[in-house]
C-alpha cells in the first residue's frame, strides 16, 4: 500500500496531475465548492463513477498557481474539494495546494475524498510528511473505497454506506476518527 500512495502523478514541484476541475459544485461537500479531480487511482473500485480517472498516465499536468487563480475568481465559494482519482497518490502537490488555499483563502474549508480509510492513512502518514500535512489541512475527510454492493444514492457527499465523513478537526483533537454528524 505505501508504494501506491507514493505514486506522485506529475511529480513536478508546483504541479499536480488532474483529470479536470468543476468550478462550482454543490454535491462534493458542504456549500458551493471548487472541485479538483486528480488523475490516477490504485483502487479501481467496481462501479466507480470516475473510472476515467484511474489511469495514472491519463489527464494532464496542471500548475497549482493556475488552480489558485481560478479559485480566486469566484468570491462565492465556500471551499475546495480534492477528489479523484486518489489525491493521496499525489500528497506533495495536494499538500502544496492545500497550504496555499489556507494562506490565500483562510475562510474556505477543504474536503478530501480518498479510497483509503483514515486508519490506513494514519499509518502511511507516519512515513510521509506531505501526506500528514494534507491530512492536517483537511476539514472533512470522506474515506473508504466505493463498494458497489453498498451503493446508496440517498447519502450526502458519498456513494456507498461504508464510506465515512470524518470531522478532521474533532478527529485531531480526540485522536480517533470522529464522524461529522451534521452530514449523516
Amino acid at each position: 500500500m505505501a508504494a501506491e500512495v507514493s505514486r506522485s502523478g506529475a511529480g513536478s514541484p508546483g504541479k499536480i496531475r488532474i483529470a479536470g476541475i468543476v468550478r462550482e459544485s454543490i454535491v462534493d461537500g458542504p456549500g458551493l465548492r471548487f472541485v479538483v479531480f486528480c488523475q490516477g487511482c490504485p483502487h479501481s473500485c467496481p462501479g466507480c463513477h470516475n473510472a476515467a480517472t484511474h489511469d495514472f498516465s491519463g489527464g494532464y499536468d496542471c500548475e497549482i498557481e493556475k488552480i489558485l487563480s481560478a479559485i480566486e475568481k469566484d468570491p462565492l465559494l465556500d471551499g475546495v474539494t480534492f477528489s479523484g482519482g486518489e489525491p493521496m497518490c499525489q500528497p506533495e502537490g495536494f499538500y502544496e495546494l492545500a497550504r496555499e488555499i489556507r494562506r490565500r483563502f483562510p475562510q474556505m474549508n477543504i474536503v478530501t475524498f480518498t479510497g483509503y480509510t483514515y486508519e490506513e492513512l494514519e499509518m502511511l502518514a507516519a512515513e510521509n510528511p506531505d501526506l500528514q500535512g494534507l491530512l492536517d489541512l483537511t476539514d472533512l475527510l470522506i474515506d473508504g473505497p466505493f463498494v458497489e454492493a453498498q451503493k446508496d444514492l440517498t447519502l450526502r457527499f458519498r456513494g456507498s454506506r461504508n464510506q465515512r465523513i470524518l470531522d478532521m478537526n474533532a478527529t485531531r483533537q480526540q485522536k480517533k476518527p470522529v464522524l461529522a454528524e451534521e452530514y449523516l
